[in-house]
This record gives C-alpha cells, structure tokens and sequence, in this order.
C-alpha cells in the first residue's frame, strides 16, 4: 500500500531581491552595467528585456531602490494617474510586452497612459525604465508615436543563462523557499533540466511541493523522479 501524500498549501515563497542577491555573470554582466549607469542614461530611458523569469523583476527592484522611482505593471497604467506618477521623477514599467495582449479600450488606454508617462517623465528631466520580453522593436504596439518612442529606446539584454548563473539561479530559488540542498542535487538539475530561467523556476517549484506532500528531503533520486513526472505531464 503506498504512502498517503501530505496535502500541500499553495503558498508564495518571497524573493530576495537586493542588489547583493543578484548573481553577476557573462550572460547578464552587460545589462548589470547599464542599468548602473542610472542616472546617465543618455536618452533618459532604458529598455531591459529577457525572457521570462530571467531576473528582469528583480533588477528593477534594485534600480527602485537605489534611484526611489516607481514600480507599476504596464497593465494597470490605464487606472492610474499618468500625471501623479511622473511627478516621482523615475518610473519603471515591467511586462511593457503584455500590452499587445489586452483587447479594446483597455489596450488603447494603456498604450497612450504610457505615451504621455514616458513624454512627462522625459520632458521633466526624469528617467524611464521599461521591461520586456525581446526588443522593443518586436513589441506589439498599435499607438505609432509610442512605438516609435520604445523602439528609439536604448536596450540591456539579459541573455539566456550560462551554467554558473543556472546554478546560482537554482540555489537562490531553493532559498527564496528556506530550503538548503547540495552541490550533487544542483549538479544532477543541470543536466537534466532545459536551460532557461523558466524551467529552473518550474523544476524548484514541483520539487518543493513533492518534497512537502512525500515528506521527504530533496535529493538526486527525489528529483529524477519529480523529473519524468514533468516529462510526461
């Protein structure tokens, strides 16, 4: 008879995302560097794209911090005060990208929200930073003007991680859930699991629920076994 599985609350586990918590390597060096140039950008603004979970949120939370500009998500600029927002003096718009998947006059409100925040701010002498998945360049955007104004946006890429950042990515995941694991446990994922900021976040996620419902520590063996489960999902 197999053992009964614990039953598993789904709760958030909380990031840490200071400055000294992100891992600096060749395939994110160069858009370290240009965010550090704040508040030399320039043309007032920056664009930092990379693919999901590839620590876009995270820098932009340390730029918060050290600039005190405003954080807000493209999707709500079309409930907020454009004009109340560009009097902090620097803003970041994170997931500029998602705009093209809103329909109607939520789109167009959120598309000219952004024209006249990005018009403010730079007519002010304030800064602009906007988040992304690709260029600006390939952004879905109706409104012309503000689509000529992010593709002459200069742009930080966050490339695909290498396997000293995949390796930090993964302890920094274990972490952010208070779980300790070992070097063989990281060594085992990085073969066996797709090279992206995605997967990794997928792969520490499902462990953690099965360690949790198993009552079991998370090991080599856990996780091979988490591993076909995910192949066949």
């Amino acid at each position: 008879m197999s053992k009964p599985e614990q039953l598993v609350l789904d709760l958030p586990s909380r990031a840490a995302l200071g400055r000294e918590d992100f891992f600096v390597s060749p395939a994110n060096a160069l858009a370290l560097q240009a965010l550090d140039r704040w508040p030399g950008w320039a043309t007032g603004k920056l664009a930092l794209c990379g693919p999901a979970a590839s620590g876009k949120s995270h820098l932009v939370q340390v730029w918060a911090a050290r600039s005190g500009g405003a954080v807000v998500g493209a999707e709500e600029l079309a409930q907020l005060d454009v004009a109340t927002l560009a009097e902090v003096g620097g803003v970041a718009v994170e997931d500029v990208h998602r705009l093209s998947k809103l329909t109607g006059a939520q789109r167009d409100q959120s598309e000219v929200a952004l024209f006249h925040l990005h018009n403010r701010l730079l007519g002010a002498g304030g800064t602009l930073l906007v988040t992304g998945e690709g260029a600006p360049s390939r952004w879905k955007i109706a409104l012309p003007d503000l689509a000529s104004r992010l593709r002459a946006t200069e742009v930080a890429t966050l490339e695909a991680p290498d396997d000293a950042l995949l390796s930090a990515i993964l302890v920094k995941l274990f972490a952010d859930r208070q779980l300790q694991v070992s070097p063989d446990l990281i060594q085992f994922l990085l073969s066996r699991i797709d090279r992206s900021f995605a997967s990794a976040k997928a792969t520490v996620e499902a462990l953690d629920r099965a360690g949790l419902s198993r009552k079991r520590a998370i090991t080599p063996r856990l996780a091979g076994e988490v591993l076909r489960t995910l192949d066949t999902a």
